[in-house]
């Protein structure tokens, strides 16, 4: 599948309609016959209640009220959504771990042409797989979702076992000052280090809110990590907690939540037993760094229902081909530090103007019409093992666009199998990752991190 070129952009832009209408690839990930109705995501500029301080002017999200509305689709059945552009920049929608077909991934350049101001484009799709995603720009990333543009998507099951209730969480920072109002995304020195920290830190765009759920029930926390810089280490107290799911799949045998890293991008789906006397608290935080952060409280209501976590059924497996590690080829890629330089293409959908970062010792040089070759190019059907290390002293969360991987070894901790699209890998580890190249197209495998990613740590793979 060639990249697309000046020339094949402006192509592009002419079948974007055709896109939306679901002209193309048949099969697991198809598009399928398209909903009725487009849920209808429009970017706008509004203000919001981020602080004590006031409200805060130019945050953008996808409507005129508020923090993006979650997303909620049904597995296997179809889906479509219109993205109108009431925004200055020029945009697009990234549906973040769903496998669907390439033309529906939001990158400018490698799968559509951007979508300028008072434009539309049309996404229709199957989602294969059932769990909790979310969506987000792939333009002008650092500022548009810096400044809002995160939403957390909920792909429903049918078959999924009763719970008493269910809160969905998308956790992000704000980089604001005194007077809430925003300052400047990032820093040079700190995106060439852990990446830049936002002063205020939010829980569905409020800080440490309260939910009510019933005592002795069963509660569903999906929790969405959209920020664009923090690693969160999630803990709770005062109630009883089971890690079910872990980026949209099911964890392959559950386990107690004691402490669990995850990084930007990642998702993680807990079974809560709240308490059985009514107006008992359970809290989740963030206790990575010196100071532990409560995220949001869960307060037990009404008569205990007396539900145990044992008694939840499972969820079922998403349809991910398995790997064939015997025959499979190996991916060499090395993450590194590079030395600074200026891009030396200064794309309409951003540069931060610096490079930090490479894979491969190749770094990427922004969304630009004619991209460099893909890291590797693989046959559709076949199996693969990418051979992943970290030579920096940082943690990088790996995000792999369109396909699921599983994760085989580490050299510094043992492994669960999990399912995902997102690694969190740490400083000097290697780690062996499996996929089956089974959706053709060029798909962006890059640092979660965003300033990691726009400085460099970025690259694609080409499936056909």
């Amino acid at each position: 599948m060639p990249a697309l070129t000046r020339r094949n952009l402006i192509k592009a832009s002419a079948v974007a309609a055709a896109y939306g209408a679901g002209i193309g690839l048949a099969g697991r990930f198809g598009t399928a016959k398209a909903a009725t109705e487009p849920l209808i995501l429009k970017t706008a500029k509004i203000k919001a209640g981020l602080t004590d301080a006031g409200v805060t002017k130019d945050v953008l999200s996808y409507g005129s009220e508020g923090m993006p509305p979650v997303v909620r689709m049904r597995k296997g059945e179809a889906f479509a959504a219109r993205l109108v552009n009431g925004i200055d920049d020029p945009t697009t929608v990234h549906w973040h771990g769903l496998r669907i077909p390439n033309r529906m991934d939001g990158v400018p350049f490698l799968t559509q042409p951007y979508v300028y101001t008072g434009d539309k484009f049309d996404y229709a799709f199957t989602p294969p797989d059932a769990g909790t995603f979310w969506y987000h720009p792939h333009c002008n990333t650092l500022t548009q979702m810096g400044h809002g543009l995160t939403g957390v998507i909920v792909v429903e099951n049918p078959n999924d076992p009763a719970f008493d209730a269910e809160v969905v969480l998308n956790l992000r920072d704000w980089r604001l000052g005194g007077d809430g109002q925003f300052i400047d995304q990032f820093r040079p020195r700190d995106a060439a280090k852990a990446g830049t920290y936002g002063t205020v830190r939010t829980t569905n765009w409020k800080q440490q809110p309260q939910y009510d759920a019933p005592a002795g029930g069963l509660l569903r926390v999906r929790i969405a990590i959209t920020d664009v810089t923090r690693v969160h280490t999630f803990k709770l107290d005062g109630g009883e907690a089971a890690v079910i799911a872990i980026d949209g799949n099911p964890v392959p045998s559950r386990f107690a939540l004691d402490v669990l890293t995850l990084g930007p991008g990642q998702r993680l789906e807990l079974a809560v037993r709240m308490p059985d006397s009514e107006g008992a608290v359970v809290t989740l935080s963030d206790v990575r760094g010196t100071t532990p952060k409560t995220l949001a409280t869960f307060r037990a209501v009404g008569t205990s229902l007396k539900r145990a976590i044992g008694d939840l059924g499972p969820l079922e497996t998403n349809p991910v081909a398995k790997v064939d590690v015997g025959s499979a080829q190996h991916i060499p890629l090395t993450l590194s530090a590079t030395a600074e330089n200026a891009p030396v293409h200064d794309s309409v959908c951003g540069s931060l103007g610096y490079s930090f970062w490479a894979i491969n010792k190749v770094t990427w040089g922004g969304d630009q019409p004619d991209p460099m070759a893909p890291l590797a190019e693989l046959k559709l059907g076949k199996s693969y093992v990418i051979d992943m290390e970290n030579l920096t002293p940082h943690l990088h969360p790996i995000h792999l666009h369109g396909m699921s991987f599983v994760v085989l070894s580490s050299s510094t901790r043992t492994v669960l199998p999990l399912i995902s699209d997102t690694y969190l890998i740490e400083p000097n580890e290697k780690v062996q990752l499996g996929l089956v190249a089974d959706n053709p197209g060029d798909w962006v495998l890059h640092c979660h991190i965003i300033e990691h990613q726009k400085t460099g740590m970025t690259s694609y793979l080409r499936v056909a």
